[in-house]
């Protein structure tokens, strides 16, 4: 029913116009496919964050046995390295509710609406959510490996000039690295085949990323010696070249999901993957055409 319509005519009608003209519907249609978009990056981001983070620590529990890398008469302190790789629930939880609530600006991310009708193509989703997790547990399985090996002199940080890292510290190390990657990769999984810095981010998601980027850098510089969950913990205060190191590691990294989101969109495109190419077209029927 348009604006100024009568009561019964409102009454049988399954949409009021509330403003003169039709140009309200195309308003609605425009907002509601950029909210469209906004789930789909949401749910990218979902499904790429939680599989960086499963992975991660399933495979590094049985592949890495910190007890194998150390080597007693270079370590400065009494604690032996564990049995298995594991970090404190704390560190988890931390992770996660900074993570929680950077996700919750997404809904006041920008977000420009498709010229084309909207619809959910789930293999591309899932496959484009998988690269980019899978980029980000790779880079964080070979971070763990080099600072592990790191008293190996003919390891990667000897081979460039760094210095052992303590245990402690290699956790807090990997603590920083998890947490870096996951809020970066939030950027990577909002512009779908664009490069990250095509698209701009919305205000608040960005004031979002950089409190949680801020806070997740001080804990780790400033994290006192402790052992929680018997887990000995130590912030890289001592280290800033270490902490240096691994904001450097992960924005390399970024690049690179980041480019391989855009190959594998651009593959997808040209072998017409789960009929990619034609999402959102309106097929007319011939009686039509």
């Amino acid at each position: 029913a348009v604006a100024g319509s009568t009561d019964a005519a409102r009454a049988a009608s399954d949409i009021v116009l509330t403003q003169e003209g039709l140009g309200t519907i195309i308003h609605a249609i425009e907002i509601a496919r950029e909210i469209f978009q906004r789930m789909s990056n949401f749910i990218t981001y979902r499904i790429a964050a939680t599989l960086q983070l499963l992975l991660f620590f399933f495979i590094s529990i049985f592949a890495f046995h910190p007890e194998e890398f150390a080597q007693s008469e270079d370590l400065d302190n009494d604690t032996a390295w564990p049995e298995f790789f594991h970090m404190p629930v704390l560190m988890l939880m931390l992770i996660t509710l900074l993570n929680d609530g950077t996700m919750i600006s997404i809904a006041y991310d920008y977000a420009k609406a498709s010229p084309t009708p909207n619809r959910w193509n789930l293999p591309v989703l899932y496959l484009v959510s998988s690269i980019l997790g899978l980029v980000s547990c790779v880079s964080s399985l070979l971070l763990l490996f080099w600072l592990l090996d790191s008293w190996n002199p003919d390891g990667f940080f000897q081979i460039i000039g760094m210095e052992g890292v303590q245990y402690g510290q290699i956790i807090t190390a990997i603590y920083l690295k998890v947490s870096v990657s996951d809020f970066l990769t939030l950027f990577s999984a909002r512009t779908a085949d664009k490069f990250f810095w095509q698209v701009r981010p919305g205000l608040l998601l960005f004031v979002g990323c950089v409190v949680a980027l801020t806070l997740s850098s001080i804990l780790s510089i400033v994290w006192p010696p402790s052992e929680p969950d018997g887990i000995p913990v130590e912030g890289l205060r001592n280290d800033m070249e270490l902490f240096g190191f691994v904001w450097f590691y992960c924005i390399f990294f970024w690049f690179v999901q980041d480019l391989c989101k855009v190959l594998l969109y651009k593959w997808m495109s040209w072998v017409d993957f789960c009929s990619i190419k034609s999402d959102g077209v309106v097929v007319l029927p011939d009686s039509a055409k």
